[in-house]
């Protein structure tokens, strides 16, 4: 990267004022005013806004539990244990499939997807650049991995594409090469939006001042399990995303399977997240059907409160 570039992009990071960055970068004022309003429903799998020009089922389902060299716990089932489970989740009414290349399971939501109307569901995924992938066409770089993303998951475009994993408050500088190819991605209308996944509040906090994301994961639960500081330090740097116009995802919903032997955690994580203003969708990484049934009750339940709550 050449020193004018850097130096723009050091100071688009750290400036609140910075200038807009290319023609598709808005401002975090901007952003917010653009994105259509979300109006309160007790419908845990209502359709609401993420960006923009994206909106999704408020649960969706995360296919990367123990995700790593392109399998995961999910992938790992094998197709016929996995695809049925997929399947059975868009039938029950998520229609928000998260992805990666990490997880290797583009192939798997495909198979379930097939012969569904392609505005019935939103599909994200994301690039990783922390190494142990094999170079597949060569190259692990936007514009050449989407073109074998589109592929493998049977699609003209992705929803959302994001760069995977951001642990550090320097990214917005050290992917700036990605992040000007997905922005070009994005005018050709091969992907709707673009963004990072966070496993750090630094990463949050760079995100929440950065004109080019759209969209954040972000690890979040009431106990502070596997997350990344205090359950009151993330919500603060999420409060920042989403006050910026950012669409957040909220993962790790469920502790990744911390909260599996109890009942009463689930619920109360579910109700804490789900009455969060700062997040607008989550993602959890189904294992079974009853899974899925519970989460959606849990959070039927949850919004069902806070309806009352506010009749009172």
């Amino acid at each position: 990267m050449d020193m004018k570039r850097r130096e723009f992009l050091e100071t688009a990071v750290l400036g609140a004022g910075a200038a807009v960055f290319g023609t598709g970068f808005v401002l975090g004022a901007d952003r917010k005013k653009n994105r259509p309003k979300k109006t309160f429903s007790t419908d845990p799998l209502a359709v609401v806004p993420l960006t923009e020009k994206v909106s999704c089922t408020r649960i969706g389902f995360g296919t990367g539990m123990s995700g790593y060299r392109r399998s995961s716990e999910l992938t790992r089932m094998g197709e016929e244990k996995a695809v049925p489970l997929l399947k059975f989740a868009y039938d029950q009414g998520i229609r928000l499939f998260d992805m990666a290349d990490l997880y290797g399971s583009h192939s798997f939501v495909a198979k379930a997807l097939e012969g569904k109307p392609r505005d019935s569901y939103t599909l994200v995924s994301k690039l990783w650049y922390h190494g142990g992938l094999e170079k597949i066409d060569g190259s692990l770089e936007p514009e050449v991995a989407l073109k074998r993303f589109l592929k493998e998951c049977k699609t003209d475009y992705l929803d959302v594409l994001q760069i995977h994993c951001m642990m550090d408050g320097d990214w917005a500088v050290k992917y700036a090469g990605q992040m000007e190819a997905m922005e070009k991605l994005k005018e050709q209308g091969l992907i709707r939006a673009h963004g990072v996944s966070c496993h750090a509040n630094t990463s949050l906090n760079v995100a929440a001042k950065t004109p080019w994301t759209d969209t954040v994961h972000v690890r979040i639960n009431h106990e502070g399990a596997k997350m990344d500081g205090s359950v009151d330090d993330v919500v603060a740097a999420v409060r920042a995303c989403h006050e910026s116009g950012i669409g957040t995802i909220a993962m790790k919903v469920l502790g990744e399977g911390t909260f599996s032997d109890s009942l009463e955690k689930r619920r109360k994580s579910a109700a804490f997240v789900t009455g969060l203003d700062c997040i607008d969708v989550m993602v959890v990484g189904f294992a079974a059907e009853e899974h899925i049934t519970e989460l959606i009750a849990n959070v039927r339940t949850a919004l069902e409160a806070r309806k009352a709550e506010s009749a009172v």
